[in-house]
């Protein structure tokens, strides 16, 4: 596909608009429902739809040319992305939609980790300051929740859960850079939609979708159901119009998205979204996290190291 860096920028913000303000939505919906639930519905509606695009372009993937090693790589790969997406809403009853998505780097920082050990990537200078201005961003952006923290009370639990939800969605990036050797991300995507789809089908209440009471959540609900599809898509049609490391950079600031969009909702409904709990320590902290994931993604390229 030949290279269009004004609409790979609109598709890559877009991209990073929906993720920025999915968890901002998710939280109004889980109101209403519990998290397997919505995170069964979201799989549904992503895995349908992108089998309709995929059907109707003829590019469905084959299963017939599936070994043992590609099934068992797609269970890993559900697994991660079903993981990530059940803990990460069980955390938004405990925490913030910004803190979610302040933690959610850890993903990109262990992939990195992985690369090293398990593909022989290498470690270089510029990841190895990113990984430290993670932590340094961490600990400001923590920096008045420590005594929370040390009670294990509801909010470490929800930091435990959103952690533990980030780290896990490792396991869908190692199968899907596995399988790409196969199959191309959308298939992937949408075998793996599917599959998660399918696992989430016993644990999930239909009935509760039909007891949601407002137009709001309605709107919040459908808004999240739909945004992993096209965020996703935006996301692939991104990095085939412009370039991946240009890509890489918008995609980090994704945090200060979910940071803005907070406090604007709070702005115009404050009845409906909470005030962010952050002193200024914690803003620099969250910018930090953004800086380190920007040197991780593309510092190579601007100091050459």
């Amino acid at each position: 596909m030949k290279k269009n860096a004004g609409l790979g920028f609109c598709l890559a913000l877009l991209a990073t608009m929906m993720w920025g303000t999915l968890p901002i939505a998710a939280q109004q919906v889980l109101v209403s429902l519990d998290a397997q639930t919505l995170v069964w519905a979201r799989f549904w509606v992503a895995g349908i739809g992108l089998f309709l695009v995929l059907g109707f372009a003829k590019k469905l993937p084959k299963l017939t040319v599936c070994n043992a090693k590609h099934f068992c790589l797609m269970l890993l790969g559900t697994l991660g992305l079903s993981g990530n997406f059940f803990l990460v809403a069980e955390g938004l009853y405990y925490i913030s939609p910004t803190t979610t998505q302040v933690l959610w780097q850890f993903s990109p920082f262990l992939m990195i980790f992985l690369g090293v050990v398990l593909f022989k990537e290498p470690f270089n200078l510029s990841q190895k300051v990113g990984f430290l201005l993670l932590i340094i961003g961490l600990i400001a952006f923590f920096n008045d929740k420590f005594g929370e923290l040390l009670q294990l009370n509801a909010y470490a639990l929800g930091l435990i859960l959103s952690t533990a939800g980030s780290l896990i969605w490792v396991c869908y990036g190692i199968a899907q850079k596995l399988l790409l050797k196969q199959f191309n991300s959308q298939q992937i995507l949408m075998m793996i939609y599917l599959s998660c789809g399918i696992a989430f089908s016993p644990f999930a209440s239909p009935t509760q979708i039909g007891e949601i009471s407002t137009p709001f959540v309605w709107g919040c609900f459908i808004y999240c159901c739909l945004n992993t599809l096209i965020a996703y898509g935006s996301y692939g049609e991104a990095l085939s119009l412009w370039d991946t490391s240009k890509v890489s950079v918008v995609t980090t600031m994704i945090p200060i998205f979910t940071m803005l969009f907070s406090i604007l909702g709070h702005m115009i409904f404050p009845e409906t979204f909470s005030r962010l709990e952050m002193n200024w320590i914690s803003y620099v902290g969250a910018i930090v996290v953004v800086l380190g994931a920007m040197m991780a993604a593309v510092g190579h390229k601007i100091f050459g190291k």
